[in-house]
Formats: C-alpha cells, structure tokens, sequence
C-alpha cells in the first residue's frame, strides 16, 4: 500500500506571504462523494481511474444507514458515500444535485482550534469537535459550511493508526487494477452563482486566511458565445488552492449556468489530479474508457509558436487532445474529462506542472469551445 500521509505535525515552508494563514492546513485529507450506488461507482475509479482499494464503513461495521467506500493513489483519498435506508440528508442531496462532492476534507494538527479560529470569523458551523476512536486510535473531527450545501471538514489524525479513520476497517477485494500515475490534488474549483464570487473570495481570505492568487474577468474566459469570471484563493504553503467561479454575461447559457441549473446551486465543478507523465496517465485512462474534451486539430498548428519549446514531442499530445500553457516560471500540460456522470455537472482535470504555477489562461478559449460543442449537443448552449 502507497504511504498516503505522515502523522508526525509539518512545518511547511510558507509559499505565499500573504496568506495569514492562522489555521494551519497540512493538505488535502479526503474528498467524498454522494452517489447514488458507492459500490459501483468505486469499481468505476477503480477500473477507469487507477484508485487502490483502501478502507470501508458499513453494515458489517455497526453503520446502518449508509455505506462508504474508501479509494487511494499516492496522497489522493476519495469517500464514495451512498445511503442504506430511505429519506434523510444523503438522499436529499443526491436528489437534489445527483453524484457530487459533499466534503472537502482537510489535514490540520489541530480540528477544534481550526473550528474556533473559523467560525469566530464567521463560518456557519456543520459540526463541532469531536473525537472518534476504535482500536487503532482516535481522530478529531469538526466542520463549516462553506458555497451552496459543500462542507469543509478539518481532520486531526495524529493519534489515528488505521487504514482510514475510526469506524472503518480495511478493504481488500480482490480487484486491484494498476495505478495510472494520478499524485495529488492539485486545486478544486468550486461554480457559483451570479455575482456571488467575491462573496466567497472574501470568505476564504477572512474565515480560512487564504490569499488571491489570480484573478480572471470575462475578457481572459470568454468566446462569442459565453463568458465566466474567477478567483483563486489559496492557502500560505500552496497545498490548498480554491479557484472560483461565477457566471459572465454572454450571449448563450455558459457552462457554469449549466452546471448550477442541473446541480440546483453552487457545489465542486472540477478536481484537478496532478501526474508527472501526462502522456502515460492519459492514454491509460483513455484505454479505461474515461472521456476527454478534445479541441481540433488546428490548436496544435501554432501552440509551440504561443508557448515555446518543450520537452514532449507534440504529436502524443496532439493525439490524446492535451493543451499546453506557459507562464513565467515554466508551462504546464493539462485536459479535462467529460462529466463523469449523467448530469453535465462534476468533471475532472488532469494535470502536469513543469514549473508552471498558473491555470492554462491561454488554453481558455479553446477549451470553452470544446465546451460548447458538448453543451450544444446536449440543447443546453
């Protein structure tokens, strides 16, 4: 099994000066997912994905009213969640928004101090400290509400020497297919409604003490037909960075309308999971059957004039529809998938750093039209 975190308390070197960062945050702990059917959908990131089996919660463990699947590749955990009985938050939240993330977990040396530090700023509560044990130790845990029905969870685990947290037990199936190369989580963007963007900037820089890191209007994310606007927050040590987005007024229903019509409010538009071999990670994927966006050809005719010389070979990259970004530091390799479900809301992004600290700015504009295809073909445009 993949060492997924350290226990011992970190002391990480603070990237972003003004970032006041009173929590602090180690990384990313977990993300779990509502669905409407966890067991089938961890077979699916399993098999498409390349995720490693790692803990279970259910009715073999004494939990009666729903079942949790827990999948891992390297320092990335994602709970699969659905219920075991009728009625209830879980089956509110599925109706509501179909398949989509509910918790954002994240690693803190301490979960009550996180907890008070927040909600004296002004977090809305969604529960208060508590410890969880079984034989392998004890966990804190506490949590705020942040856009639409998202919960921030902080996860205290020091004290924790079990494959997951109290109240589950080890998962191993025999179906274990091979890794893809995913790493980490790069960022989570979070879609929300118009003119509601500043909003939650300015809950992450007074409740959490996050730092703008960029900013993008509707003039850097537009085409002629649709138009958003962003921001992205992100904490002192960079682990955690937040883009947020809000819709723009275009002449057609942009993406980001799409998503909140079809989720019904603000929730997590994209994951983006880093890897160090785009190329092997994609087509692997790709041969899992995961659906890419793609852009045409002629992007490719003239992106090596726009961001210069790099170390892959363009024709892999124009195969499997992998755009390529540069900023000051150096450039970056990204794509997207498809919705992964059958609501044209959740997606993934998967992602190479090679030096670049940016989002693919002048990848925007292809990608919207890629964009709109899809919504066009699906009568949303």
């Amino acid at each position: 099994m993949e060492t997924t975190y350290d226990n011992s308390s970190l002391k990480l070197k603070k990237e972003f000066p003004e970032a006041e960062d009173f929590l602090p945050l180690n990384g990313t702990d977990y993300v779990e997912l509502y669905v409407a059917n966890a067991k089938q959908a961890a077979h699916f990131y399993q098999a498409a994905f390349g995720f490693q089996p790692l803990a279970y919660s259910g009715l073999e463990t004494g939990v009666k009213d729903r079942s949790s699947y827990v999948l891992v590749q390297d320092k990335i955990r994602i709970v699969l969640t659905s219920p075991l009985t009728k009625g209830g938050p879980i089956n509110e939240h599925i109706d509501k928004h179909g398949d989509g993330i509910k918790n954002v977990a994240l690693w803190v040396d301490d979960a009550a101090k996180s907890y008070e530090e927040t909600t004296k700023r002004g977090a809305e509560s969604t529960f208060a400290p508590k410890t969880i044990e079984d034989e392998n130790g004890k966990a804190v845990l506490s949590a705020i509400r942040t856009y639409g029905e998202t919960n921030h969870i902080f996860v205290e685990r020091s004290a924790y020497d079990g494959p997951f947290l109290p109240g589950y037990t080890t998962w191993n199936p025999e179906y274990k297919p091979a890794s893809v190369g995913l790493k980490y989580i790069d960022h989570m963007v979070g879609n929300v409604g118009w003119n509601e963007m500043n909003k939650w900037v300015e809950f992450y820089a007074k409740v959490m003490g996050f730092a703008q890191l960029i900013s993008f209007d509707d003039k850097d994310i537009s085409t002629d037909y649709t138009a958003l606007m962003s921001k992205v927050m992100t904490n002192g040590n960079g682990r955690i960075k937040f883009p947020i987005n809000e819709p723009a007024e275009g002449k057609k229903k942009s993406q980001i309308e799409e998503y909140i019509d079809f989720y019904n409010g603000a929730g997590v538009q994209h994951v983006a999971l880093a890897t160090d071999n785009i190329i092997e990670t994609v087509t692997q994927m790709t041969e899992r059957g995961v659906e890419f966006l793609r852009v045409p050809d002629v992007y490719y005719a003239d992106v090596l004039d726009r961001v210069g010389k790099i170390d892959e070979d363009l024709e892999p990259l124009k195969k499997l529809g992998i755009l390529i970004d540069r900023d000051d530091e150096g450039y970056l390799l990204q794509i997207f998938t498809k919705p992964v479900g059958d609501r044209p809301t959740l997606f993934f992004e998967i992602i190479q750093r090679k030096g670049a600290t940016s989002f693919g700015k002048g990848n925007f504009k292809a990608l919207f039209e890629a964009i709109e295809r899809e919504q066009e073909s699906r009568g949303t445009l």
